[in-house]
């Protein structure tokens, strides 16, 4: 009887041993690192057509032995763990960072550096990101504890759900096709077109142009493809990297293509009205006012002219 309990105690630590055990979730500052994706404004009280992100749409931070690398658009900031402070030459002055890990959350703020003479007031930003099970959240104050507050939950990229694709055909949107064109801006100074191909082999291609008091501001390649049963949306906006949206809702007058994963649009709608005119939506995938964009058909514009 002995023998045979030391036998199965024996074969239930091989089985164990055997099964590997979840990975461990990072802890203390290093919980930080990486790049994240916004995902919902948690800030209380908020409508959601107000929706919108804390900081920006994607958080990037590095962490090193000794310091927190915020990574901008316009730049690194490294900013001490022992909360020294630092300052950063931007655009518009100098700007002081610091910033310590504290009860669970990674705490930096920046303020401005005013010269001599200089009476002003204010401009203090406060950051506080939080790593939980669910993502890091991310709180940014200004001028706290009477300023503006907002809060949102932001995730790894592969740790978004993905959508589910709705079945469809190219010849589901075929209705897509043609020249489109409109205006912006006050006085309509700024002209807007999107021009899509016949849905033929399975595809569609389009091409955007922005044009603004006689240059070209922007312009983006654009492909709708089958795949799997539905449509991707592929977007390479000034000929950069392309970006994939897969088709989520399809009728007969309207298309909403998704990415969750995106920084921003995360979803991109196609809707044509009654009269024959197109809107072009992109914004987040929950909450917030999408963007719209309105078109009329090439030729129809001085009838029916997008609005500004």
């Amino acid at each position: 009887m002995h023998m045979r309990t030391l036998i199965a105690t024996a074969l239930a630590l091989l089985v164990a041993l055997a099964v590997p055990s979840p990975a461990a979730q990072p802890t203390g500052v290093g919980a930080i690192d990486g790049r994240w994706t916004y995902v919902e404004d948690r800030t209380e009280g908020r409508a959601v057509e107000d929706h919108q992100p804390s900081t920006s749409s994607r958080l990037t931070l590095r962490v090193e032995e000794d310091a927190v690398v915020f990574v901008r658009s316009d730049g690194e900031i490294r900013m001490p763990l022992d909360g020294s402070p630092v300052d950063v030459q931007r655009e518009f002055g100098v700007s002081r960072y610091s910033g310590q890990w504290s009860d669970g959350a990674y705490v930096f703020e920046s303020v401005p550096v005013r010269e001599p003479g200089d009476t002003r007031t204010g401009g203090l930003i406060r950051w506080e990101l939080r790593p939980t099970p669910e993502g890091l959240l991310a709180r940014a104050s200004v001028d706290p504890p009477d300023g503006f507050t907002s809060l949102a939950l932001y995730r790894h990229a592969e740790d978004i759900p993905l959508p589910e694709p709705a079945p469809a055909t190219i010849g589901d949107i075929a209705w897509l096709a043609g020249a489109w064109v409109g205006t912006r801006g006050t006085g309509g100074t700024t002209s807007i077109e999107e021009r899509w191909t016949p849905a033929l082999g399975g595809a569609m291609l389009g091409v955007s142009r922005t044009v603004s008091r006689g240059a070209m501001r922007a312009f983006e390649f654009l492909r709708i493809v089958e795949r799997d049963g539905g449509l991707v949306y592929v977007a390479q906006p000034n000929g950069g990297a392309a970006t994939q949206f897969v088709l989520t809702e399809i009728d007969a007058n309207r298309a909403v293509f998704e990415n969750p994963r995106h920084d921003f649009p995360q979803r991109i709608i196609y809707e044509r009205s009654p009269d024959g005119r197109l809107t072009a939506s992109i914004a987040y995938a929950r909450g917030g006012r999408p963007r719209p964009f309105e078109y009329s058909r090439e030729g129809e514009e001085a009838e029916t002219p997008a609005s500004p």
